[in-house]
């Protein structure tokens, strides 16, 4: 097993006990964040969120947290300045022998300075932090590529995406990737799209060059068939009505 000081050192460890408090952090924590192990202990990761904050990866992380699934995922966190960063983290549950969660263990970096992670070790499913303990690997490594394979090429927006064709395209079975999706998202298969067609129409309700459509155009861009189903799942993800969330952003952005 490797060491915590053979990990990079702008890749951020923490270490929390059961109920999620913190019981240590590297030194990497402290140059991404500015904060110290003393400000921080017994204190849940949490205090890094803020307004900015995505609300859905946060439920999601907190579904697998509370099930004991291991998790990798992106939102945005303040250091202790205040300043906003795009943070990527892995998290695996530790478990005793009898099975019981002890301990979490996290991993983290700053995805806008270092977009690829693929040779930091600890950010990786195949992670030698990995032990027998910590149970499926596999499934997590299926959901990381799932969640690659929608930003990468944006599959969301074709409104024929089906369970069966993202299956076939991970050479993985549709059933075994419902569980996935639902083991790790916390909801099923369509409230998985859904999430990237909201945040794709976010995108584009802003973006000038589609300031002629209508809000349901900018949602069939998005991938979605029916206008109510658009209205529906905007309302779900915003609690605004794609006219409200325009007018609310605009706003913000008229104030700075």
């Amino acid at each position: 097993m490797m060491k915590p000081e053979d990990v990079k050192p702008h890749v951020s460890i923490i270490l929390t006990d059961a109920d999620k408090r913190i019981l240590w952090v590297n030194d990497g924590f402290t140059n991404l964040t500015g904060y110290e192990l003393s400000e921080v202990i017994f204190k849940k990761p949490s205090l890094l969120q803020g307004k900015d904050s995505d609300q859905q990866s946060i439920k999601e992380m907190s579904y697998c947290l509370e099930n004991g699934f291991a998790f990798k995922n992106e939102l945005i966190n303040y250091k202790k300045n205040g300043e906003k960063y795009t943070c990527r983290l892995i998290v695996h549950p530790i478990r005793n022998p009898e099975g019981e969660i002890i301990n979490y263990l996290g991993f983290e970096v700053d995805a806008s300075k270092y977009p690829d992670d693929s040779d930091e070790e600890a950010m990786n499913f195949s992670s030698k932090y990995l032990s027998s303990s910590l149970k499926g690997t596999k499934s997590l490594e299926l959901y990381d590529r799932l969640r690659k394979l929608m930003k990468a090429e944006k599959l969301f927006l074709d409104s024929k995406l089906n369970l069966t064709l993202l299956a076939d395209k991970l050479k993985t079975n549709s059933k075994y990737l419902s569980q996935v999706v639902n083991n790790h998202f916390g909801s099923n298969f369509q409230q998985f799209i859904n999430k990237f067609r909201i945040d794709e129409a976010k995108q584009l309700l802003l973006d000038q060059k589609h300031q002629n459509l209508t809000y349901f155009g900018i949602g069939q861009l998005c991938g979605f068939r029916n206008k109510s189903t658009f209205y529906k799942v905007f309302k779900q993800a915003t609690d605004l009505t794609p006219h409200e969330w325009v007018l609310r952003e605009r706003e913000k952005l008229d104030a700075v």
